[in-house]
C-alpha cells in the first residue's frame, strides 16, 4: 500500500513538473482544445463556487502565464547573489501559503496542489466567492474580483489598490481578457460539452 501511494506522489510530481503553458494563452478555446482537462476544471469549479470560467482564467493568466510552478523572481544582492523570494505566492494561482492553507482548511481539499491546474481553478473560484461574500462584490465584476485577489481582502478594504496606478492598469487588463475569453467561450463551449 505504501509504494503504490509513494508511486503514485512520484507520478503526479513528475506530471506537475512536465507541464507546459498552452502555446496560445490568448484564446480560451485553442487552451481547452490544447489541455483537455482544463476546461472541465474550469467548469466544476464555475458550477462549485458561481465564478465563471473566464474569470478564474484571466486571473491565473495574469498571475502566472500558465506557468505551473511559478514563483516570484529572486531579488539579487550585489547583482549576483541570489536572495529570499519576497512572496511565498506559488503555482498557477500565485497563492501566498497562508491563504492556501485557509483554503484548504475551508474546503476540506487538504491534498491540493498549487501546480495542478484543478486545484488551482477551484482555489482562484474559492477565493473570489468569498471576496463576494466578504466585501459584497459581484460575480462578473472581474476588475474589483481582481483587486481583492490581489491585495487580500483586508487591503481591499482599505483601498490599498487606489495608491498604485499600476494594478489599476493591470486589473483593468484582467477585465478584458475576461470579456475576450468570454465572447471566444461562446463559440466553443458546445464542442466542448460534447467532447468531455
Amino acid at each position: 500500500m505504501k509504494s503504490l501511494l509513494l508511486m503514485a506522489l512520484i507520478v503526479s510530481g513528475l506530471g506537475a513538473c512536465t507541464s507546459t503553458p498552452p502555446r496560445h494563452s490568448d484564446d480560451i478555446c485553442q487552451i481547452f482544445h490544447e489541455k483537455d482537462d482544463w476546461y472541465e476544471a474550469t467548469l466544476d469549479a464555475s458550477r462549485r463556487w458561481g465564478v465563471p470560467i473566464a474569470v478564474q482564467m484571466a486571473i491565473i493568466r495574469q498571475e502566472s502565464s500558465f506557468v505551473a510552478d511559478a514563483q516570484p523572481p529572486r531579488p539579487l544582492i550585489l547583482g549576483f547573489i541570489p536572495w529570499f523570494r519576497s512572496s511565498s505566492a506559488y503555482g498557477y494561482p500565485q497563492a501566498k501559503d497562508e491563504t492556501w492553507d485557509d483554503y484548504q482548511r475551508q474546503t476540506g481539499n487538504h491534498w491540493a496542489d498549487r501546480e495542478d491546474f484543478a486545484d488551482s481553478c477551484d482555489f482562484v473560484a474559492w477565493y473570489c466567492a468569498t471576496s463576494r461574500q466578504k466585501l459584497g462584490l459581484k460575480p462578473t465584476d472581474v476588475k474589483q474580483l481582481y483587486l481583492a485577489y490581489h491585495e487580500g481582502h483586508g487591503g481591499f478594504r482599505r483601498q490599498s489598490h487606489n495608491g498604485k496606478p499600476w494594478l489599476l492598469n493591470t486589473a483593468h487588463k484582467v477585465e478584458q481578457h475576461a470579456w475576450r475569453y468570454d465572447a471566444q467561450l461562446g463559440t466553443c463551449r458546445r464542442e466542448l460539452e460534447n467532447k468531455n
